[in-house]
C-alpha cells in the first residue's frame, strides 16, 4: 500500500445489535469476508453463504472461533434459484428473523467486446446481477410479511465509468445499481430500505489473480489518497447502510471511491 498513512480499523459500536444479516460470497479476504467480520463486530449473528463449499466452511470456522454462537454457513450458488430460496429459508430457520441481506455475490474477468462470447458476457450478468436479483427478491418475499429489513448491493464504480475489457462487468453493475433503485421504491411501502455501495479498487487476492500488475498500479494512481480501500473501508459503509445511522437513504448507490476524473 502506498499513501502517507494507513487507515485506522475502527473497533465495533454495537451498531446491528440482535440482528441477522444474510451475507453473499462471504468466503475469502474481500469484501464479503470484510462485511461479515465487522457486522459480528457490530454484534449481529451472521449467516455467511459461498458457492465454494470448502473455503465457506473454513470462514465459518474461523469466525466461529471469535463469536461463538453468532455465525451459521449455508453454502449458495446465487445462479440456482433453488439453492437461493433455501438459503433464506435456513436463515430463518436458525435465527427466526431476516433483518440485513448483503448481495456481494459477483463475477468479473477481462475480455475486450470483440473477442467476448455469449457465455462469458452471460456468465458474468448471471452471477452478478441476476443473482442479486435473486436474492433481493428472496429478501423482500420475507421482509414484506415482517414489515421491515435493509438490503445493501455491491456494485461497482465501473457501474458509471467506462474501462476496456469490462463491458460485461460494467452493464451488470450498473444493472444493480437500477435495479437498487427500482427495488427500494416498491419496498419503501412496507418499510424496507435498499441501497448499495460502489467501490473504486478495493485490494484483496482474487484481484490480484484476474488483474494485471500493470492495470492495478494505474488504477491505484488514479485515487486521490494514492492507495487501494481494504476491504473492511467497504464494509464500513455497508455497516452504515445496514444501521440505524442511515435511517433515511433508501435506493442510493454509495461510491466507496477517493478516485478522480
Amino acid at each position: 500500500m502506498t499513501g502517507v498513512e494507513s487507515p485506522v480499523y475502527e473497533p465495533g459500536h454495537g451498531l446491528l445489535k440482535g440482528r441477522t444479516a444474510v451475507i453473499t460470497a462471504a468466503a475469502g479476504a474481500g469484501i464479503g469476508g470484510a462485511t461479515a467480520r465487522r457486522f459480528l463486530e457490530e454484534g449481529a449473528r451472521v449467516v455467511v453463504s459461498d458457492a465454494h463449499v470448502r473455503r465457506l466452511k473454513e470462514c465459518e470456522t474461523e469466525l466461529a472461533r471469535e463469536f461463538p454462537g453468532a455465525v451459521t454457513a449455508v453454502p449458495c450458488d446465487v445462479t440456482d434459484g433453488t439453492q437461493v430460496t433455501a438459503l433464506f429459508e435456513a436463515a430463518v430457520r436458525e435465527h427466526g428473523r431476516l433483518d440485513v441481506v448483503v448481495n456481494n455475490a459477483g463475477l468479473g474477468g477481462t475480455s475486450d467486446l470483440v473477442d467476448m462470447s455469449d457465455e462469458q458476457w452471460s456468465r458474468v450478468l448471471d452471477v452478478t446481477l441476476n443473482g442479486t436479483f435473486r436474492c433481493t427478491r428472496a429478501a423482500l418475499r420475507l421482509m414484506r410479511e415482517t414489515r421491515g429489513g435493509v438490503i445493501v448491493n455491491n456494485s461497482s464504480v465501473v457501474g458509471w465509468r467506462a474501462q476496456a475489457g469490462q463491458a460485461h462487468y460494467a452493464a451488470a453493475k450498473a444493472g444493480v445499481m437500477a435495479l437498487t433503485r427500482c427495488a427500494a421504491i416498491e419496498a419503501a411501502g412496507f418499510g424496507v430500505r435498499v441501497n448499495a455501495v460502489a467501490p473504486s479498487l478495493a485490494m484483496h487476492p482474487h484481484l490480484v489473480k484476474v488483474t494485471s500488475a500493470d492495470l492495478l498500479e494505474e488504477l491505484t494512481a488514479r485515487e486521490a489518497f494514492g492507495r487501494y480501500a481494504e476491504p473492511w473501508e467497504v464494509a464500513n459503509v455497508i455497516v452504515f447502510l445496514a444501521s440505524g445511522y442511515s435511517s433515511y437513504l433508501t435506493g442510493e448507490v454509495v461510491a466507496v471511491s477517493s478516485q478522480h476524473p
